[in-house]
């Protein structure tokens, strides 16, 4: 069944009118279907990656080879693109806006922060960076290194793979407080020669309203952002970057599970890419490393995120009223 519904999937002859159809006349239907055949194209198209990413990766840890590196990047380009035409061929009809630079390029090196609300993010990111922006990479748990393929993919693609112990632990045995610091500092030094753009959810989590509640955030839509991992790849690849950028990612019926996205349940979506601006002063501090050592840098670049997370959060004011009154 999963074959037959894969085989269908990449018919352009077949899929998208049928499909189409199904969601028009029996919507719950539709979804199963969608994340029947969603499920088997991404698993045999993660299996088929397998062996060739395995093997290139290989040739990249042991023998250094920068040609295993750009065969890797490709295997990546082809999975997220097959991930992106599912999007665009087997999902029903959408209103997504999205609201992006048009002066980025496919070969330039950025630094992404973003709100964060669901796992569906990350997929939106890759959705809409194809053919604008390089591979994302973005701070992620060690953890998901043991997800077969797709764990060591990450790591083989110079994710910086964080285990992020707790204060408990670190109190326990310091050394580990230095183990992320060291993580982070290896996969960033592995991106200064290649296109990228590394994500930070600043955040460090994902929004709920517990712990919106908790933390008693004085934003209306976001968590109080965190600053170490961000003033530590901006020390490590501020002087390689082309430019910050701001991501805004807004949900107007509420934030999804990840099979929505696969079964085509979310039909309205907002995002809004633009550049943002950094004095030169806080940017060169922080690039000599001194937000560690030099408390008023440390308290400038608070002030800096205070002020883009005041703005990010009227601007998800802004898109969520402008969303509803074109209904």
């Amino acid at each position: 069944m999963v074959l037959f519904f894969s085989y269908l999937v990449m018919s352009s002859h077949y899929s998208i009118p049928l499909l189409q159809i199904v969601h028009e006349k029996s919507p719950m239907l539709a979804q199963k279907l969608c994340l029947t055949a969603n499920a088997g194209v991404i698993g045999l198209n993660s299996l088929m990656i397998g062996s060739p990413l395995f093997l290139a990766g290989a040739f990249k840890v042991f023998g250094k080879s920068k040609y295993a590196d750009k065969a890797i990047i490709k295997i990546a380009n082809h999975w997220i693109n097959t991930n992106n035409t599912l999007i665009d061929t087997v999902l029903p009809k959408k209103d997504w806006r999205i609201h992006i630079s048009d002066d980025l390029k496919a070969d330039g090196k950025y630094l992404l922060i973003c709100n964060h609300q669901s796992w569906v993010d990350t997929s939106i990111i890759q959705y809409i960076s194809a053919g604008r922006l390089p591979i994302t990479r973005f701070f992620t748990k060690h953890e998901l290194l043991y997800i077969p393929i797709v764990g060591q993919a990450f790591y083989l693609l110079d994710f910086p793979m964080m285990k992020r112990h707790s204060k408990e632990a670190i109190a326990k045995n310091p050394a580990l407080a230095g183990q992320d610091l060291d993580e982070a500092r290896r996969a960033c030094a592995l991106l200064q020669d290649k296109p990228f753009v590394l994500l930070n959810y600043l955040e460090g989590t994902r929004f709920t309203t517990k712990k919106h509640n908790h933390q008693n955030s004085p934003y209306r839509h976001l968590l109080k952002p965190k600053a170490g991992g961000f003033a530590l790849a901006l020390q490590m690849l501020g002087n390689k970057i082309d430019g910050i950028l701001d991501m805004t990612i807004v949900y107007p019926d509420g934030i999804p599970q990840y099979r929505d996205l696969w079964q085509g349940s979310i039909s309205k979506l907002v995002v809004d890419i633009r550049h943002v601006k950094m004095s030169d002063e806080l940017l060169d501090a922080l690039k000599q490393g001194k937000y560690s050592s030099d408390d008023t840098i440390k308290h400038q670049l608070y002030t800096w995120l205070d002020t883009t997370w005041q703005a990010k959060d009227a601007r998800i004011d802004a898109m969520l009223s402008d969303f509803s009154s074109c209904q």
